[in-house]
């Protein structure tokens, strides 16, 4: 497993990300830790989930009890439309996952983006929270790139999430690349285009191209992690052969 680090938020993290929001859809606390260790042992240390999945905070919590706190990466976000929910989110967030802090706690929006004059006190809290030591570092997930743009340009956020993928508008690729001039991490969501693309060596070689992207993966069965796993160890060859291949799919799809 290669590591990166996630931009200005100095995070060392693992290539691949687990989506741990899908744990809500296995089985069971047990098949959901069962899945958690195995990306772990796999060299996987950032996990992702979300405060409007409860079950998933609540497995991943448990899932990380045998893991020491300081081997990984997590992340949560909440879509609290005020300071005050957002404030309840993170102490729900905390408790349910168990733990004295969250790694990169992100605030999910598609209409604006919170800043510290804006009236709803979200971006205030989030520093509260900062400065009290319960969340280390702060970041902004959206499907719109038009709010992404706006985001990164801001310089309040240290991470962006944003869907990223081989049928990705230009747009998304080009906000991708300022990330990383700009030395804000990047986290890609939906890296199977929410499910519609099933190509995975193909996918999985697009985004390997950019090297501050952290693909987000949200498997819920250990034969879909295998893979994976495999890719990162064996990744696509990035040829002519592959270029044209993800240049005539961008095409179809387009």
């Amino acid at each position: 497993m290669e590591y990166v680090v996630l931009g200005r938020a100095n995070m060392l993290v693992s290539r691949i990300a687990l989506g741990a929001y899908g744990l809500q859809y296995v089985e069971n606390d047990e098949a959901a830790a069962e899945l958690v260790t195995m990306a772990y042992q796999g060299g996987i240390n950032f996990f992702d989930t979300a405060r409007h999945k409860p079950l998933s905070e609540v497995r991943l919590g448990k899932a990380i009890q045998s893991i020491q706190r300081q081997h990984i990466i997590l992340a949560s976000k909440s879509t609290a439309p005020d300071g005050a929910t957002l404030q309840a989110d993170i102490e729900a967030s905390l408790d349910a996952m168990n733990c004295d802090y969250i790694d990169l706690y992100q605030i999910e929006n598609d209409v604006f983006v919170p800043t510290e004059k804006s009236p709803d006190d979200l971006y205030k809290v989030l520093r509260k929270y900062q400065e009290n030591g319960k969340i280390k570092h702060i970041g902004f997930v959206t499907e719109s790139p038009e709010l992404a743009q706006i985001a990164i340009a801001s310089d309040l956020y240290e991470t962006v999430q944003l869907p990223l993928n081989i049928l990705s508008p230009e747009l998304n690729i080009e906000l991708a690349q300022t990330c990383e001039q700009k030395d804000i991490g990047f986290i890609a969501m939906q890296p199977l285009c929410g499910g519609v693309f099933r190509n995975i060596p193909l996918a999985y070689g697009f985004l390997r191209q950019y090297e501050n992207v952290i693909p987000l993966w949200g498997t819920r069965l250990p034969e879909e992690l295998q893979q994976i796993l495999y890719f990162e160890s064996h990744p696509p060859v990035i040829d002519d052969k592959f270029k044209e291949e993800a240049k005539h799919t961008r095409l179809l799809f387009s």
